[in-house]
C-alpha cells in the first residue's frame, strides 16, 4: 500500500521496482484510452456472464509479443458498469506464458498494490517476483487497473506541481502552514477534476474488481486465481465479496483490513512505521552504526533530522530542497525492505551533516521520479481511489481535533498521516462505500499472509481480514519489511506455492 501522504500499501518488490511508496499527492478518460465502440466478440468465456456485459466478456484481445515469453494486449471495459452500453475505457495487460505449456494449470492474476501500482510492470519482472514453480505452471497476467499508468489513466498534476505537493509541510505547526497544505490539497483535487473528471467516479476498488472478472472471463478460466499484495489484498477481497462463486485460489499478502475507517488505518500505519523504525534503530545500534550505540540514541538522531528539516530545509539537487515532508518520505521508504536499512543510515548521517542528496534520491526512487519527471501517475491514483473508496476527514476543524490524538499516539509519523487526508476532504467525488467486514460467504479457502513488523500494512490487519473471511486462513511471518511472500522465508513461500499449485489450503493457521 502506498503511503498516500496518508496511506501506504505496495509490495516489497513493487516498491523497489517502481518506487511506490508514500507520495500521495496524469490523463483523461477521453484521451489515451476511452472509446465509444465496443470490443470484438468471440466464442463465449467459461463461467457466468453478468447481464448486459456479454460484449466485454466475449471480446478476443490481440495478444502481441512484447518480450521473451510475454504477450501484451488492450482490454476494453465499461467506464460505468451501471451503463454498459455507454462509454468505455481501456486496460493494458501483460501475460507471461507458462513455461510448461502441456502442464499449464491456468492463469494467475497478480497485483502489486498501491493503489496505483503497475501490474504490467510487475508482470514484466515476474521472474524475480514469483517462484519458478508458479512460472512453470501458470500463465501470469498483470494489468494496470483503471486509472493507472498504461490503462486509461487519471491525470492531475504537472511534475512541478507534484514536486511542490510532496514537499509541502505534511505536519503543519500553525494556521499558515495548515492553509498552505490545504491549498495544495485543493490544487490536486481540482487538477484531477479538470484532467479526469469523467473517470474519477469510476476508479474505485469495486469497479476495478469487476474489471478482474472480465479479465477472468476473457482468458477462459472458470474461477479466478489471484496473488495480491498490500492494497491488492483489498482488491482481491472485494472481488471475493462481489463474486464468491468465482473464487479459485486467492492469496492476499500484507492485508488491508476493510472494516477499518480511514482514521483507524492512518493511525495504525503511523504506529507501524514507528515499530519498523524502532526495529531499524535497534539493528543499527547492534551494528555500531554512526547514529549511536543504543536504540534510543539512533531514534534521537532521526528525530533531530526531522526537526532540523522542519526549521531549515536541506539542499537536495539543483532545483529541489529536502523539506521535512521529503525527509519523512526518505526515512519511511527504506523501512519497507530490511536490506535497505544501511541506506537509511547513510541518508540520515548525511542529512545531519547538512547534505540532503541521499534523502532526495530515496524519495525519487519511492515516487519513481527521474530528471525527466515522474514515470507514472501513482501519486495521483492513490488519492483518486482512496477518496472514492471510503469516507475520510470532512473539515479542517475535524483534522485539527484528530491531529492532537495522532500526535499523542505517534508523534513522529501520526500528524503526517492524519493531515494527508486533506485531498479527500476537497475531493470532487463522494465516497461510494463505507468500511465493513468482508465475509465472502461461499468462497473457496482464501489464504491471507501477514508479517509481524510490516511497516505499511500492520500485522493486525491481516489477522482481521483472515478472521472476517468465512474461508480465511492466516499465514504469519515473523519478520521485518512489507509483505511476506518471497521475503526470504521458505516456510511462507512453500505454503503459498503449494496452495496455488495444488489448490489445497493449509488446514489451520500457520506461523512461520
Amino acid at each position: 500500500m502506498k503511503l498516500s501522504r496518508t496511506t501506504v500499501v505496495l509490495t516489497t518488490f513493487a516498491v523497489l521496482l517502481s518506487g511506490c511508496g508514500v507520495a500521495s499527492r496524469a490523463q483523461d478518460a477521453d484521451r489515451g484510452g476511452s472509446t465509444t465502440g465496443g470490443p470484438r466478440p468471440s466464442s463465449g468465456p467459461v463461467g457466468p456472464i453478468p447481464a448486459g456485459l456479454e460484449q466485454f466478456y466475449q471480446q478476443k484481445p490481440d495478444w502481441e509479443r512484447c518480450g521473451s515469453g510475454q504477450q501484451c494486449a488492450t482490454i476494453t471495459v465499461p467506464l460505468d458498469y451501471q451503463k454498459p452500453a455507454g462509454k468505455t475505457i481501456e486496460l493494458q495487460a501483460r501475460k507471461v506464458l507458462a513455461k510448461d505449456r502441456g502442464g499449464r494449470i491456468g492463469t494467475l492474476f497478480i497485483n502489486p498494490g498501491g493503489p496505483g501500482g503497475s501490474g504490467v510492470d510487475f508482470a514484466e519482472s515476474a521472474g524475480f517476483a514469483l517462484g519458478a514453480s508458479l512460472l512453470r505452471k501458470f500463465d501470469v497476467i498483470g494489468w494496470d487497473p483503471r486509472g493507472v499508468g498504461k490503462s486509461t489513466p487519471v491525470k492531475c498534476l504537472s511534475t512541478e506541481q507534484m514536486d511542490k505537493f510532496i514537499a509541502t509541510d505534511g505536519s503543519p505547526d500553525d494556521e499558515a502552514e495548515i492553509t498552505q497544505l490545504n491549498d495544495q490539497a485543493k490544487i490536486l483535487a481540482n487538477g484531477c477534476q479538470q484532467g479526469s473528471g469523467e473517470l474519477l467516479p469510476h476508479v474505485g476498488t469495486k469497479d476495478a474488481a469487476r474489471d478482474i472478472d472480465v479479465l477472468r472471463g476473457i482468458v477462459g478460466d472458470a474461477q479466478l486465481n489471484f496473488l495480491g499484495f498490500s492494497y491488492g489484498t483489498y482488491l482481491g477481497a472485494t472481488y471475493a465479496e462481489l463474486f464468491p462463486k468465482n473464487v479459485g485460489r486467492l492469496v492476499l499478502d500484507g492485508a488491508v483490513d476493510p472494516a477499518k475507517t480511514s482514521e483507524e488505518n492512518n493511525l495504525a500505519q503511523a504506529k507501524g512505521f514507528d515499530t519498523a523504525l524502532e526495529a531499524f534503530a535497534e539493528d543499527c545500534a547492534q551494528r555500531e552504526c554512526r547514529l549511536g550505540r543504543s536504540k534510543a540514541d539512533v531514534l534521537a538522531q532521526v528525530d533531530k533530522l526531522l526537526a532540523d528539516t522542519d526549521a531549515q530545509p536541506l539542499p537536495g539537487d539543483d532545483e529541489r530542497q529536502v523539506t521535512q515532508a521529503v525527509a519523512v518520505l526518505g526515512v519511511i521508504y527504506p523501512l519497507y525492505v530490511k536490506e535497505s536499512w544501511p541506506r537509511l543510515e547513510d541518508a540520515v548521517v548525511d542529512g545531519l551533516n547538512g547534505k540532503g542528496a541521499r534523502l532526495l534520491a530515496l524519495v525519487d526512487e519511492y515516487t519513481d521520479r527521474s530528471s525527466s519527471g515522474y514515470a507514472n501517475n501513482s501519486g495521483e491514483v492513490i488519492y483518486a481511489v482512496n477518496c472514492v473508496d471510503r469516507p475520510d476527514i470532512t473539515s479542517l476543524a475535524e483534522a485539527k481535533s484528530e491531529a492532537v490524538e495522532f500526535a499523542k499516539e505517534s508523534p513522529r509519523f501520526g500528524p503526517y498521516l492524519l493531515w494527508g487526508s486533506l485531498p479527500c476532504m476537497n475531493w470532487p467525488v463522494k465516497a461510494e462505500d463505507k468500511p465493513h467486514p468482508i465475509k465472502a460467504a461461499g468462497a473457496k479457502p482464501i489464504v491471507v499472509v501477514g508479517t509481524t513488523r510490516d511497516p505499511a500494512t500492520p500485522y493486525a490487519w491481516s489477522v482481521g481480514l483472515a478472521e472476517q473471511l468465512e474461508s480465511g486462513v492466516l499465514i504469519s511471518r515473523d519478520g521485518d519489511g512489507h509483505t511476506g511472500y518471497k521475503a526470504g522465508n521458505s516456510c511462507v513461500d512453500q505454503a503459498v506455492e503449494t496452495y496455488l499449485l495444488q489448490g489445497v489450503a493449509p488446514a489451520a493457521d500457520i506461523k512461520c
